[in-house]
């Protein structure tokens, strides 16, 4: 398999080793600042490369135009995650992919370790009463980091949210604790998730020059402890009394899935391997933390279509509101406006104010008229499930 590369970083890089190592060929290489096509135009061609890798270093305008335009072609990509904190961006892609047929792969490979599965199987068997351990109580995530940075804080969130949603399911909702200090709050910034009939997670930043990864997990048997360091030449660590460790390559089982969907195109990565549906979730949960640390309230999460026709429903639903709002105020100025009519013997408003029922009507049957597009373009699209859509919990 012959591989492009645009920008890198470590993940990218792992991934390039373990190509390698297999004999496979780095075609074409483009510079970590991709300014013209000129620089990456090679990628768009299948007889160049069969695959493109994404990195995030010197990610820039450029680089995401880029990164369009090969969708577009309906090239296959393995993207760092997350090349960007926005949802907006995430499900732009998800809208060129369904039209192009292009292959989009989040570099996840977290969730590919199998001490990972070990521990959404122990926590599935504890939620439906099977010993050992026994019912779950609580997760926590403790991160470790060298740079406790806003950006630093939110990209790794973004990759942590991920084991979030793949341990204990798609939370309801999130809340955010922090110190008094706003100028140090991502120092020890807490995450929580939870949501009815999910077992409560807990992320937390902490210090650390070993940076890496934590998981406990709180049953009333005890506790399990599974150890990710960030550096992959130190092994994972599993305690639930017994310790077992074991080293593992990231670049190797995320270099199967890519090798499996150039094999055979158009086909969804089978579980535990993460879609770009997931990637946007967990890039969606990251880019919630800062509205909820600035209402200082929890947010509510609402699990939409992944779609067109999600888009329109929730488009037509805030268009709804901002209607009745408006024909409100409306009702107000048109009021005002046919007494002092009547006061001066103004025509003009008196003319408008005996017309604005019929001009509210007029846009309101406009408005419910628009609810049948989607059945004259050929009714609903079917799709993967959305990202969730945040809400303040009142």
């Amino acid at each position: 398999m012959r591989l492009g590369v645009l920008g890198s970083d470590a993940g990218i890089e792992q991934v390039v080793a373990a190509a390698r190592r297999r004999g496979h060929s780095i075609a074409s290489v483009a510079g970590v600042a991709a300014a013209t096509p000129g620089d990456w135009g090679p990628l768009l061609d299948p007889a160049a490369c069969d695959a493109v890798l994404v990195g995030a270093d010197g990610w820039d305008q450029s680089r995401a135009d880029a990164v369009r335009t090969l969708v577009q072609a309906g090239r296959p990509l393995l993207l760092s995650h997350p090349l960007e904190l926005s949802m907006v961006w995430a499900f732009e892609l998800e809208m060129i992919r369904r039209d192009s047929g292009a292959v989009l792969l989040p570099l996840l490979p977290t969730r590919l370790h199998p001490f990972v599965d070990r521990l959404r199987r122990t926590i599935m068997a504890g939620l439906a009463g099977v010993d050992p351990p026994g019912p779950p109580e609580s997760l926590a995530f403790e991160r470790r980091m060298p740079d406790r940075s806003r950006q630093a804080v939110l990209v790794q969130l973004a990759r942590d949210a991920d084991l979030v949603r793949l341990l204990v399911g798609e939370p309801d909702r999130l809340s955010t604790l922090s110190g008094p200090d706003q100028q140090s709050v991502w120092n020890s910034l807490a995450v929580g998730f939870s949501g009815p009939g999910r077992i409560p997670v807990r992320w937390q930043v902490l210090p650390g020059d070993a940076p890496g990864l934590t998981i406990r997990l709180q049953s009333v048997r005890g506790i399990t402890t599974l150890d990710i360091p960030d550096d992959p030449s130190r092994p994972w660590t599993w305690d639930d009394g017994g310790t077992e460790s074991a080293a593992y390559d990231p670049g190797g089982p995320i270099l199967d899935i890519l090798e499996l969907a150039v094999a055979s195109p158009g086909t969804t990565p089978l579980p535990p391997a993460a879609t770009w549906a997931d990637a946007g979730r967990a890039i969606e949960l990251a880019e919630t933390v800062p509205r909820s640390l600035a209402k200082g309230r929890a947010i509510d999460l609402h699990h939409e279509e992944f779609s067109e026709l999600g888009t329109f429903r929730g488009t037509m639903a805030s268009l709804g509101c901002g209607l009745v709002l408006t024909a409100l105020l409306v009702l107000v100025a048109a009021t005002l406006v046919a007494g002092i009519a009547q006061e001066i013997d103004w025509g003009l408003g008196k003319t408008i104010a005996n017309a604005w029922p019929m001009i509210v009507l007029g846009v309101l049957a406009a408005f419910l008229a628009l609810q049948l597009l989607p059945l004259a373009i050929g009714g609903a699209e079917t799709g993967p499930a959305a990202p969730p859509a945040p809400r303040e919990h009142e």
